[in-house]
């Protein structure tokens, strides 16, 4: 997601009740359902629009509505972002998947109002070991940002989490990965985009305070060159200007009392 104006007063990232929390992980559970069929269903021959239509299947066959389907025009239900693309990939039949391609399927849902928004890189096959290291690391980059979802905590403190653990995973595969610029997390609930915005990256103790209920979408986006896109002529889709590959990786996550809750696991 592109940063939006942020709400630079609010005190608080909003909070949710366990009620709501509840009905977020519900729409959370139809997204995970809907991007396991997916991937399972991924391989050589098969078009991203075939992939969409299979997780428009299982978002509606679980009653839910998909939450991208319509939104600001956008004319599908997941967004498909292979090799060199970063995110909002438009789903295409022209568009067939081939051994080695590394994939970003986007996805989110509405269930009872309220939505559930994660996201997934993977290979079509095994997977070259540069483009095994990026997903790992954007993969671990997401899982700093979810252990910094505590009561107490700044938003950027979450930014920080995630610049540090993509920073970290180089490190450990001996590599520098890009942190896409300007494109982050968000609040989400009963909208799927809310402020505030979530960065990638920044210093620690910024922002308003995460509280039990606290609801943000975690998703960084790395690369294994620069840190710059640009849009493609459809209005939507974000590739690399070198050409590098990008992954993309994201969950849904809530502040409790006991930690943070994925709510799209």
């Amino acid at each position: 997601m592109v940063s939006l104006p942020g709400l630079r007063s609010r005190k608080t990232v909003p909070a949710r009740s366990p009620g709501e929390l509840d009905a977020m992980a519900a729409a959370g559970a139809v997204v995970a359902a809907a991007l396991r069929a997916v991937q399972q269903e991924t391989a050589p021959g098969v078009s991203t629009k075939e992939l969409d239509a299979i997780a428009e299947t299982v978002i509606r066959e679980a009653g839910g509505t998909p939450s991208f389907l319509g939104y600001h025009g956008y004319p599908a239900s997941v967004c498909s972002s292979v090799n060199d693309r970063v995110v909002h990939g438009i789903p295409s039949a022209d568009e067939i998947l081939a051994y080695g391609d590394l994939v970003s399927i986007d996805c989110g849902a509405i269930i009872d109002s309220w939505h559930g928004d994660a996201a997934v890189t993977y290979g079509v096959g095994a997977l070259i070991p540069a483009d095994e290291a990026l997903s790992a690391a954007t993969r671990s980059a997401l899982e700093a940002g979810i252990a910094a979802m505590v009561a107490g905590n700044r938003l950027s403190d979450v930014s920080h989490a995630i610049e540090r653990g993509a920073r970290a995973a180089g490190r450990a595969h001996d590599r520098a990965f890009g942190i896409v610029a300007g494109y982050g997390g968000h609040c989400i609930g009963q909208e799927m985009h809310m402020d505030p915005f979530l960065p990638n990256e920044g210093e620690p103790g910024r922002g308003p305070s995460l509280v039990v209920g606290s609801v943000l979408a975690i998703e960084p986006m790395l690369t294994l060159g620069t840190i710059r896109t640009r849009i493609l002529e459809d209005g939507w889709t974000v590739v690399t200007t070198d050409g590098s590959r990008a992954a993309h990786w994201e969950h849904t996550v809530a502040v409790t009392e006991d930690g943070p809750r994925i709510l799209t696991a």
